[in-house]
């Protein structure tokens, strides 16, 4: 065949995205062995039983239609009101653009503020689409590590020494996926300050704010001279537990909201009528959101709990989100090869460090998407697991 373009494979230069283990856990429970699935952020639960009815009555009242480019005006005007809740700033809904989850708001706010040969600066670790995405829309990436030992925080410092003169925009997440890790506000302000020093995007990756402990969520959208130049990437997927129906949402100002409705023209045409109205009314009813946020606070308290004095094992970060991620270095520093052998010995699926990045290298990321026996149990596996793998490595040393 003729040759692709470089865009498409310039996505993952590699070929290799670091979910090898969990697709091969899958596949495997699939066949049917009993394999603990911590692996992936997906729901172990169903979306709530009224939004499900609200799509059923949405279908069967005629909502098969074509729907406005930006999103249908019911649902801009929920996704406006939970915005502002979410950043602290009134929005109205010509600020708010609906697209296929958050995904597609991230691949929307890359291709609005990055052209080919500009550059944007991500933390790390990250959410497994990061590079890919900013580099289809043309840009280079530069990693700036948030070290293990600051609880997975950026330094300032190190963000400002990444830019170049040819930096646009800087992408940052918090609650953070894949280490839970809730930025201070002194953080969020630093970096607001660079932003406006440097006139940089800022985009803004909060589709947990709903899923956290007691730190406080703060979004650079509310600090001074930010709203302008923050683009804020959130989805119904964690909040409402709605992550097969693909609605997210980007805020943005307002003019450039308008610019991305020509985006959504050639590429998405709008989202589907019915699940708009499903989704519209999730967020008026705040369908489940008090609940998924309880049971995933639960999760990890039972979760930490358990996991509590395993020797040479440290927790980092995991004030939110849905996840835990595990300091292994101390029994082996490549996160891949403990992945792959903790799933042989102990049919346990995690995700690699390595997969976020090199910066969560030497850690292992758990998924709190199993009732607290469940992980209870994953705990005790995960113990009994290093306890065996360090006593072979004493063995091979001595």
């Amino acid at each position: 065949m003729p040759r692709p373009s470089d865009r498409v494979l310039g996505i993952i230069p590699s070929g290799k995205d670091g979910w090898e283990v969990h697709f091969a856990a899958l596949t495997r429970r699939e066949a049917g062995e009993d394999i603990l699935m911590l692996s992936v952020g997906d729901h172990d639960f169903d979306t709530p039983a009224a939004t499900v009815e609200a799509c059923v009555e949405a279908v069967r009242g005629g909502r098969h239609h074509y729907i406005q480019l930006p999103g249908l005006p019911r649902l801009r005007a929920a996704m406006a009101a939970l915005s502002s809740e979410c950043t602290g700033v009134p929005t109205a809904p010509d600020e708010v653009i609906a697209t296929p989850g958050g995904q597609g708001a991230l691949y929307a706010a890359a291709q609005a503020v990055l052209d080919p040969g500009s550059h944007a600066i991500i933390v790390a670790p990250y959410y497994a689409t990061y590079p890919g995405t900013l580099r289809a829309a043309g840009a280079s990436v530069t990693e700036v590590v948030a070290e293990a030992d600051d609880g997975f925080e950026p330094r300032p410092e190190a963000i400002a020494a990444a830019i170049r003169p040819e930096t646009r925009a800087i992408l940052i997440n918090s609650p953070n996926n894949p280490t839970g890790a809730v930025y201070r506000r002194e953080t969020i302000e630093a970096i607001a300050e660079l932003c406006r020093r440097h006139d940089l995007w800022l985009l803004s990756d909060e589709v947990y704010w709903t899923i956290r402990a007691e730190a406080p969520h703060v979004s650079p959208r509310a600090l001074p001279g930010m709203a302008e130049r923050t683009l804020v990437i959130n989805s119904l997927s964690k909040s409402h537990g709605m992550t097969g129906w693909r609605i997210g949402w980007l805020t943005a100002p307002a003019e450039l909201v308008r610019h991305l409705t020509s985006l959504n023209l050639v590429s998405t045409y709008g989202l589907a009528d019915f699940v708009s109205h499903a989704a519209a009314e999730a967020i008026e009813k705040a369908n489940g959101v008090a609940e998924i946020a309880a049971r995933y606070g639960a999760r990890r308290k039972a979760f930490l709990e358990a996991i509590r004095g395993l020797n040479a094992v440290t927790v980092r970060g995991s004030q939110g989100g849905m996840y835990v991620i595990l300091d292994i270095r101390a029994v082996e520093p490549d996160s891949e090869a403990f992945a792959w052998a903790l799933l042989e010995a102990e049919k346990v699926a995690v995700l690699p460090g390595a997969s976020f990045g090199q910066a969560a290298e030497g850690h292992i990321r758990i998924s709190m998407t199993q009732e607290e026996d469940v992980l209870v149990e994953a705990a005790r596996r995960i113990a009994a697991f290093i306890g065996r793998y360090a006593a072979q490595d004493r063995r091979a040393t001595g």
